[in-house]
């Protein structure tokens, strides 16, 4: 009897069963190699590194030297108590509406004059007319320093001959040799500035110039031509009421009403004696402006920490690109 057991077929043997691991994401050892691989980049470029970065400091010491040095000049002004009174509805109170019953139209109340004056001050007509007024326009526009030993501004001779007084610059359509009103506006704008404390209601003006004294000078006028601008508009202003009252006390038979109208010309009269005998008008200087000692800019240690920074920052990815854009691929 042959044995069964030589004819079955062989057993397999068994497999283990396949445990899933869970995914942690990159391993830690890869994390070191690749910041270690990271390190070794750096270290070699580090003369790259090193020169780039040196460049840019020399670069940015240079243009730090070159810059010239501006000054600035504040005034701190504070809002003339007794300016504005407002319009003659405002002064009326109850009487209004007896004019109204009468048919008498009476002008609207007047706007706040401290913000008004800041807005004129700021405006294309206000600042265009201060320029050609006082002839800003070359130490505007054509200025590049200033002198300190002799005080002199430093007139760019490509663009103002000064010897002659006349514009030489390169034109540029549509602007020509000579600035306009309007690029003068524009560049004025830039060295202004003027903010308003809301709890205070103080006004800061400053100028920023070349020259200190340029600055204080510019600071000074602003205020002067504005306190007399605002002056002129409300005597102006006070001078139309009367002419209109007088016009509704000749037109008008009610006594009451004529009596308000006198009591109005009054008024007006005393604002236009007011504004005639009070030289600041509108703002009151609190703090003049003064000629600055120390320079307001540049900032030069800025410039060159910011400079060398940022020449240390792009060598750093310079090197890296150089790596690993040209890195050769790993065969699978």
């Amino acid at each position: 009897m042959s044995d069964l057991s030589t004819n079955l077929p062989p057993v397999p043997p068994a497999v283990p069963p396949v445990v899933s691991q869970p995914y942690h994401g990159i391993d830690a050892a890869d994390d070191e190699i690749d910041l270690r691989e990271l390190f070794t980049v750096l270290w070699r470029g580090k003369l790259l590194i090193v020169g780039v970065t040196l460049l840019f400091a020399i670069g940015a010491v240079v243009v730090a030297l070159s810059l010239p040095n501006i000054y600035r000049s504040e005034a701190l002004l504070a809002p003339a108590s007794e300016a504005g009174g407002g319009g003659l509805a405002s002064k009326l109170g109850g009487l209004s509406g007896l004019a109204g019953m009468a048919g008498i139209s009476l002008p609207g109340g007047g706007a706040d004059k401290t913000a008004l004056g800041l807005e004129v001050m700021q405006s294309r007509a206000f600042i265009e007319h201060f320029i050609d007024q006082h002839e800003l326009l070359v130490p505007l526009m054509a200025a590049t320093g200033w002198n300190v030993q002799t005080g002199e501004l430093l007139i760019d001779a490509d663009a103002y001959d000064a010897a002659n007084e006349t514009w030489v610059r390169e034109p540029d359509p549509p602007r020509q040799s000579k600035p306009s009103a309007q690029e003068a506006y524009e560049e004025f704008r830039k060295v202004l500035a003027v903010s308003k404390d809301k709890e205070t209601g103080f006004v800061n003006l400053s100028v920023e110039h070349f020259s200190p004294i340029v600055a204080q000078q510019w600071v000074t006028w602003l205020v002067q031509d504005l306190n007399n601008v605002m002056r002129e508009q409300e005597v102006s202003e006070a001078e139309r009421a009367i002419t209109y009252l007088k016009g509704q006390v000749a037109n008008t038979s009610l006594t009451d009403l004529q009596a308000m109208f006198f009591e109005l010309i009054q008024s007006q009269t005393e604002t236009i004696m007011l504004a005639k005998v009070r030289e600041e008008y509108l703002f009151k200087t609190i703090d003049p402006a003064i000629v600055p000692e120390q320079k307001y800019g540049p900032k030069r240690a800025l410039i060159c920490v910011l400079g060398t920074l940022l020449g240390g920052m792009l060598a750093v990815l310079l090197v890296l690109i150089r790596h690993y854009a040209f890195k050769p691929e790993e065969s699978v």
